[in-house]
């Protein structure tokens, strides 16, 4: 089968968005081709069956351009069927034109929010993929759960050593990401005399720059700067590493969203702490606090830094295997080819 593949970007030094080029390449295995259209184009390394075009906004051009690209692809090309992943935008400016000339259009949509434009262009698709019973898109009968799809050939525990009392937090610096919270919970353990040190990996976007220094300005006034580090984003061929240096990994986006960074951590045997229920029945509740509850972080936390090296390891190790076992990137890819009809 010959499928078009929209995404937002295809580069494997993007600090956000590169594990988009692992997923193209892992489409390429199960299927004959793949067209690959992205928003913009960086450093691309794909099969020979992969042939990648941009929308252009690499080039510095117009949302009209992108428009007059995004036509000139879907008319021009030879493919079987659509798989349009997280932007329901193209489904919304294609889906017509696709279902007169009988291509099926599969979406892939995970996120807690949607609108009355998400259930429109739910209305072309042959099918809904999501990997949270809690994102917008779980609601359509046409809605298939997936794997969350990770790589554990790269996402692996790394030859480098663990800092004792080390906690992470990795991915975009956002409200939606809520740093502020693992701030306030890190400010209870300080009170308590509990010993940590904290890394912050991740860039703000443009409308975000004033909450990024808000949080420097939370930590200086709960007397924790001293224990706090902030990094800027790091491509997701480097993150591996930095899961494997840390004891813990805090991630607190919403159940809708489900993040790719708890299972990465998970693979490379960090132990997880999350706010996500889709999580209840996969892992233990130890490592699972309530969205929003800092005093309930902070006591998770709190119990999990106060466990041996050996104990850490232990779990690390099982969480790798429920990843490989449900959630591999491997796994993902044949879904994809299963569904995808």
């Amino acid at each position: 089968m010959r499928i078009l593949v929209f995404t937002q970007a295809l580069d494997r030094k993007d600090p956000t968005l590169s594990a988009y080029h692992r997923l193209v390449g892992e489409i390429a295995r199960n299927f004959d081709s793949v067209i690959a259209v992205c928003l913009k184009k960086g450093d691309v390394d794909l099969p020979a069956n992969v042939d990648v075009l941009s929308l252009g906004k690499e080039e510095g051009r117009s949302r009209l351009k992108y428009i007059s690209r995004f036509y000139r692809y879907i008319f021009g090309q030879e493919y079987d069927a659509v798989l349009v992943h997280m932007n329901q935008e193209y489904v919304l400016l294609g889906g017509m034109f696709w279902k007169l000339i009988g291509k099926k259009v599969y979406l892939w949509r995970n996120h807690h929010k949607g609108s009355f434009l998400t259930d429109i262009a739910a209305m072309f698709c042959a099918k809904i993929f999501c990997t949270s019973r809690f994102s917008y898109t779980a609601k359509y009968k046409k809605t298939v759960l997936m794997p969350v799809g990770i790589d554990t050939d790269t996402f692996k525990k790394q030859a480098v050593a663990k800092k004792s009392g080390s906690v992470l937090f990795l991915g975009r610096i956002a409200p939606v990401k809520k740093p502020d919270i693992l701030i306030d919970a890190l400010a209870l353990l300080k009170n308590r005399n509990r010993d940590f040190a904290a890394s912050f990996y991740g860039d703000p976007l443009p409308k975000d720059a004033a909450y990024a220094e808000s949080l420097r300005q939370k930590a200086a006034a709960a007397g924790i700067s001293d224990r706090i580090s902030f990094f800027p984003g790091v491509p997701n061929d480097d993150t591996p590493r930095i899961y494997s240096t840390h004891d813990v990994f805090v991630n607190l986006s919403s159940s809708g969203m489900y993040d790719k960074t708890i299972f990465e951590a998970m693979a490379c045997e960090t132990v997880a702490l999350a706010s996500n229920k889709n999580l209840h029945g996969l892992v233990g509740e130890d490592l699972i606090f309530e969205e929003g509850d800092a005093a309930g972080l902070a006591d998770k936390l709190e119990k999990l830094l106060a466990s041996s090296s050996s104990e850490k390891e232990k779990l690390g190790a099982a969480l790798r295997q429920m990843v490989i076992g449900r959630h591999s990137l491997s796994l993902l890819g044949k879904r994809l080819a299963k569904e995808i009809v």
